[in-house]
């Protein structure tokens, strides 16, 4: 197996403040670059919070020029980033949860919010999910928060190839034990590295717990966030062997 190094980046969401949401994407992506990682997931809408009263006005086509600062540092760090935005695909269309892969190469790529969770529908409407990540021999299987409370939605990534599950999600104090054991028995259950950036700070009303985490394909622990804040969840595999590492900004 090739050595690959994913992170979690979670991160603290200033409510509509695109600008500087963006810079501290940029400074939390330069962090990871001095760390080796070479895939970087971000918590869901963590461009703009977690904000659908909002996002109507905020939403963009994925190829939008606000992102060319993200998307130009991805590419000079050689590193794909995975971004949390509201996207409308055409003017008129409704707006989708998006989560969009800024690639090392310059690419772009797309992944919409397939399952709603009870509410947002008022906002925004289903995704149609997006194509795996490829990375060497490896297929990482994006998700956006309510995506992995369907229990297909983990079963089909595995059963197409996928080698990690990665979620950005908003888990608030209340619901972090429950989802977080889901996903730890996402990986167990289907031999995937699953991962889980969540926000760091208070979003759209909800208190938000932190504590981003990696599990190993067995259901192991890797690593996870102590609490609250900006950090990365790092995990990194050498020859078959994963490790975890956190770094709190």
């Amino acid at each position: 197996m090739t050595a690959l190094t994913l992170a979690a980046a979670q991160s603290v969401s200033i409510a509509g403040d695109v600008p500087a949401n963006i810079q501290r994407h940029v400074r939390l992506m330069h962090v990871a670059a001095e760390h080796g990682v070479q895939v970087l997931v971000f918590p869901e809408l963590s461009l703009t919070g977690y904000e659908p009263s909002l996002a109507a006005n905020l939403a963009i086509a994925p190829d939008d020029a606000v992102l060319a600062p993200l998307r130009e540092r991805a590419r000079e760090l050689r590193m794909t980033a995975v971004v949390g935005m509201p996207i409308r695909l055409a003017p008129e269309a409704g707006v989708l949860i998006g989560a969009l892969v800024l690639g090392a190469d310059g690419s772009l790529a797309v992944y919409s919010k397939q399952h709603l969770h009870p509410g947002e529908e008022v906002a925004f409407i289903p995704g149609q999910g997006g194509e795996a990540l490829e990375r060497g021999s490896d297929r990482i299987a994006l998700a956006v928060c309510a995506d992995f409370s369907h229990a297909s939605h983990p079963r089909q990534a595995a059963e197409s190839g996928a080698t990690v599950y990665a979620a950005g999600v908003l888990i608030s104090e209340g619901g972090y034990a429950n989802d977080s054991a889901l996903l730890q028995g996402y990986a167990a259950e289907h031999g995937l590295v699953v991962l889980m950036a969540n926000h760091g700070g208070p979003s759209g009303g909800y208190v938000c717990a932190g504590r981003s985490a990696v599990w190993a394909a067995d259901g192991r622990l890797l690593a996870s966030a102590p609490g609250v804040g900006d950090a990365l969840v790092i995990a990194r595999r050498e020859g078959s062997r994963w490790a975890g590492q956190v770094v709190v900004l």
